[in-house]
């Protein structure tokens, strides 16, 4: 299922301890940067409780389609529509989920988000265990768990900046990315084991869980921790709260990130690599477990070594964003997993731990590419959108650049139907090589440092 893809207390009503004062003060170095996030006892709530969410989400990740496969023999068109329908609701609802969520509070969005899908997930082991799983029950499920990680992911996005200076935007996701590629690590191989043993729908309650922890660490920030959007901007609006119809502020929205040239070029760069990439995946377990013969054990040591990768690039993200610049790391690190996915397509029956080393070793190089591509891309984004902006700006992105996974996933399931899962793999992969192409045609390449002022809607 998609994932979101996140002490001492400070005394109430005061500014957190080493936030600035001014937007004029000097720039902190990195170890300042650091020192101060984790004495922030806002974000570190926030981390605790990404932290928690990713680890019980490696459960999820892995059961969904080995119950879709082993347990409901699905096809690959069953694949396709489980995937579509875990991310479709980004394409029909984000624009409008974007407007929604400048309106509401966002603390409360990410509580409700998170306890909302732990409802959910539960209901995968009550029909297991009632003899009423099916496909279709699934996609549904499915389709409910992506609104609301819409919801969710949008205002995540809109809410790191109201908690953390610009100056430590790639710190932050930095360390939140960590979490999730911590977690990667041994989450796969005992999530493994775990399915062997229990049956892969009962693992989900382990997802469950963990969305309710997640849950209670958000609900313990406390609201005066989200002062930092207005001190770190002087000209911010008194109230962000949208004056204008639905209608008109999606249309703001839209305009200004497709106005903007660096958040233009970003979306298409994304929405190419996700397009490609999402024709990939829709065939990948099934190629590895059925054509490769892999065993679970194995497919999920393939993805902890795919999460070593994440854990290395999140460990090593700001130090490479700042010797390369943060334009060029977005643009180099953009096309790396589309080879891996070509040499996938060569892999062939006999040798388990020889295939699952080759699986591992794309997962690695696509995690490594990818988390460093994002903690920069997400980081710009945020420091480029006025507060009052950034739902939307975060919404119009999401429905721009994950739009284009059902439309993969469909894909997939037809190529894979049609021509083979070695062809669409080779599809998947050569596209995916391409996805830096958008970014030539932007300034994104000579963005140096991340900026500390925005560009006002």
């Amino acid at each position: 299922m998609v994932r979101t893809a996140v002490c001492g207390a400070a005394d109430e009503g005061s500014i957190p301890s080493g936030h600035p004062t001014s937007p004029k003060e000097r720039p902190l170095s990195v170890t300042e940067g650091r020192r101060r996030l984790i004495n922030d006892p806002g974000f570190l709530r926030l981390w605790a409780a990404e932290t928690i969410s990713h680890l019980g989400s490696n459960f999820s990740n892995l059961a969904m389609p080995i119950v879709a496969i082993q347990l409901l023999n699905a096809s690959p068109l069953d694949i396709a529509a489980i995937n579509l329908a875990d991310t479709l609701p980004f394409l029909l609802l984000g624009l409008l989920v974007g407007a929604l969520v400048d309106r509401l509070p966002r603390r409360g969005v990410l509580i409700a988000g998170d306890l909302g899908r732990a409802a959910l997930l539960l209901m995968i082991p009550a029909s297991y265990v009632l003899g009423v799983l099916s496909v279709p029950q699934l996609v549904i499920i499915g389709l409910l768990l992506g609104t609301l990680t819409v919801f969710f992911d949008v205002a995540y996005q809109a809410y790191l900046p109201s908690l953390i200076p610009k100056e430590d935007l790639v710190e932050g996701n930095s360390k939140l990315e960590i979490s999730r590629s911590a977690a990667g690590l041994l989450g796969p191989s005992v999530a493994g084991a775990l399915i062997a043993v229990v049956k892969a729908p009962m693992a989900v309650i382990i997802d469950a869980v963990s969305y309710v922890f997640s849950a209670l660490f958000i609900f313990s920030i406390k609201p005066h921790h989200e002062s930092v959007a207005e001190l770190n901007d002087a000209s911010a609006p008194k109230s962000a709260t949208p004056r204008g119809s639905l209608r008109s502020e999606i249309a703001a929205g839209v305009r200004y990130v497709f106005g903007h040239p660096a958040l233009r070029t970003i979306g298409s760069a994304t929405a190419t690599s996700n397009l490609f990439s999402s024709i990939g995946n829709t065939v990948t377990m099934i190629f590895a477990y059925r054509v490769l013969g892999l065993s679970v054990a194995f497919i999920g040591f393939a993805a902890t070594l795919g999460s070593a990768g994440g854990l290395i690039s999140a460990l090593l993200a700001d130090r490479i964003s700042k010797r390369l610049g943060v334009g060029r790391t977005i643009v180099l690190t953009v096309p790396w997993s589309g080879p891996l996915v070509v040499l996938l397509a060569f892999c062939q029956p006999g040798n388990d731990l020889l295939n699952a080393l080759v699986i591992g070793g794309g997962f690695f190089a696509g995690a490594a590419s990818g988390t460093l591509y994002n903690i920069n891309q997400v980081s710009l984004r945020q420091a480029l959108t006025p507060p009052e902006m950034a739902g939307r700006m975060n919404a119009t992105m999401r429905w721009f650049v994950w739009g284009t996974m059902p439309i993969g996933s469909l894909i997939g399931g037809i190529i894979g139907v049609s021509l083979g899962l070695r062809e669409t793999l080779l599809i998947s992969g050569i596209g995916a090589s391409l996805a830096f192409i958008p970014l030539l045609f932007g300034p994104v390449w000579r963005i140096k440092e991340m900026p500390t002022g925005v560009q006002r809607a």
